[in-house]
């Protein structure tokens, strides 16, 4: 058995290998090649625990998360992703799952980028700058090259320690640049990144912002919870999501579809688009929206690319 912490797995890929896991996911998704029951969620309060299963021709993965949103001295996000042999059931690798959810998480982001962004976008805004919203500006940065990031948290005293990481990342030529609200950090960016998990829309009901961007949640994943304000959905020429489990979980698209500010048919899969080899990323003057909530199938691709290219590295502690 293997056991892999961040510093093991960083070695062992890069974010451009986990985007590529992800495009490789949404395949198997498309083919149906998988068994994934949806997430159980027990919840206390804000705080929620996550038991995500799934099996695939290859491996058997199971990842278990905490999110406890209100943490202020540790992370929001603690997880295990244990790896199982399809062909004898043994354990073969455990996890640092924080960082895989992190990770993976940006890696669905820029997947997101690389098929829906136009190819000429050199400007970023995130929208709250926890652990997801830095792996999501590392991917973005993956995809495209990006020379300008607007960054908004509602916590201003967080955003030097995110531009310190970020920065670790990506370096120092790229601007980051520090704004008083969410509005200024959309105004002058090309894809708008929202990660929090707010209860209530963090973007503006503004729909000169809003136009003609690529618009990526990552955020909401429990139906009270929302990020997109009703104006966007009046603008959106497109809807994806990564997985249709997103429909139900998330409130950025069942509060839509209840109050009929779009129709069931106007959302899509991001596997439907990659798998029919479509592309959508030279369009100028679309808005696009993706969604995504994530799901298992994801960590289990992702999680075995690790421990495959760890073992070809000889990297991490063998435990008996």
């Amino acid at each position: 058995m293997l056991y892999l912490h961040e510093q093991n797995i960083r070695d062992a890929v890069s974010m451009k290998d986990m985007i590529n896991a992800i495009d490789q996911s949404y395949e198997i998704y498309q083919s149906k090649q998988f068994t994934m029951p949806t997430r159980m969620q027990v919840t206390d309060d804000d705080n929620t625990l996550l038991l995500m299963p799934c099996i695939t021709d290859d491996v058997i993965a199971t990842k278990l998360v905490s999110s406890f949103p209100n943490n202020t001295t540790s992370p929001v996000l603690h997880g295990l992703v244990i790896l199982n042999s399809q062909e004898n059931g043994e354990i073969k690798a455990l996890m640092d799952g924080s960082f895989i959810t992190g990770f993976r998480t940006g890696a669905i982001g820029g997947s997101a980028v690389r098929h829906l962004a136009r190819k000429d976008v050199s400007s970023i805004a995130v929208i709250g700058t926890g652990v997801q919203g830095l792996y999501q500006a590392i991917a973005a940065c993956t995809e495209r090259k990006v020379t300008d990031i607007y960054v908004f948290n509602r916590t201003a005293e967080k955003i030097p320690a995110y531009k310190h990481s970020l920065q670790q990342w990506i370096g120092h030529e790229i601007h980051i640049h520090t704004m008083d609200s969410a509005a200024a950090a959309i105004d002058k960016a090309d894809v708008i990144i929202t990660a929090t998990t707010s209860k209530t829309p963090v973007l503006p009901d503004d729909k000169n912002l809003l136009k003609k961007k690529l618009i990526i949640g990552v955020g909401s994943f429990q139906p009270a919870m929302r990020e997109f304000p009703r104006s966007l959905y009046q603008l959106a020429d497109d809807i994806f999501i990564d997985t249709e489990d997103a429909i139900t979980e998330s409130g950025d698209i069942s509060t839509p579809l209840a109050e009929n500010w779009i129709s069931g048919s106007s959302v899509k899969t991001m596997a439907h688009l990659i798998t029919s080899n479509a592309s959508i990323a030279s369009q100028h003057d679309k808005t696009i929206v993706f969604k995504s909530t994530g799901m298992a199938l994801f960590d289990t691709v992702t999680a075995n690319l690790i421990y495959q290219r760890a073992i070809e590295k000889g990297i991490g502690t063998s435990l008996t």
